[in-house]
């Protein structure tokens, strides 16, 4: 077992070549920090290019995934260069994950929020535990989403229930995102790293130029343009950040 260092995140790989990411914060149920975002672009981008790694397990330490962000911490920023360099900040952690080479298993616990439920839709293979649940709070907060998910909800669940998703912010079980596609598997809270394990050591256990393949053909076949949607969504949630009605709802959120 081979481990490597981030502030906040934890990353071990075992001996079948299978490496654990962990989101580290769990006395603020892994809520988004600057670092947070920082340390999971890297830790992926590490995963990616370490020969040993073969899959990825994606979950977050303690009672939740990632509770969204962390309003403890001042991260709004003041003007446009600082919301732009933030956005491009979070999108390179999806990147890292969507377009890695090595497939990510999501072990999804607790509490996925807004950035946290778009890094589990990120996953190539969402497993969620029985009481896990997910929502948007975004547009509510006069912000946008990222992670290119206005592109991979609705290849998922279909665009009407996308809409619903993204507009009205509602909150949805472990398996109800099963029902519709977001989920892709849903097991009992105690069995989920088991499962999530197994999955990422038969994965590990295939050829990687054929996984590394099929994970790039199927991303630029079967979803919309991921880049496109990115550069939209940075552009959508940086005018967000300026406007100042945002503040006001940030601080009663």
């Amino acid at each position: 077992m081979s481990s490597f260092q981030y502030a906040s995140v934890l990353s071990r790989v075992n001996d079948d070549g299978v490496r654990t990411i962990s989101l580290n914060r769990s006395d603020c149920l892994n809520a988004m920090n600057r670092q947070l975002i920082d340390d999971v672009a890297k830790a992926f981008e590490d995963a990616n290019a370490d020969q040993a790694t073969r899959a990825i397990i994606f979950t977050g330490e303690g009672r939740a995934f990632c509770a969204g962000d962390d309003r403890r911490e001042h991260i709004h920023p003041e003007n446009e260069a600082e919301a732009r360099e933030l956005v491009t900040a979070i999108q390179r952690a999806t990147q890292a994950i969507i377009f890695g080479d090595k497939p990510v298993v999501g072990a999804i616990n607790g509490w996925a929020v807004g950035g946290g439920f778009e890094w589990a839709i990120n996953c190539d293979f969402p497993i969620w535990a029985e009481t896990a649940k997910g929502f948007f709070p975004e547009v509510s907060l006069n912000l946008f989403v990222t992670g290119a998910v206005t592109s991979l909800l609705p290849a998922l669940a279909g665009l009407n229930k996308a809409r619903e998703m993204l507009f009205l912010g509602d909150q949805y079980s472990a398996a109800e995102l099963q029902d519709l596609g977001v989920a892709w598997r849903t097991v009992g809270d105690d069995h989920l790293m088991e499962e999530a394990l197994g999955v990422a050591t038969r994965l590990s256990r295939l050829p990687p130029l054929s996984v590394r393949a099929m994970k790039r053909v199927l991303n630029q076949c079967a979803v919309a343009d991921l880049e496109r949607a990115l550069h939209l969504e940075t552009e959508a949630t940086v005018t967000g950040f300026l406007d100042p009605e945002t503040t006001e709802r940030l601080k009663d959120f």
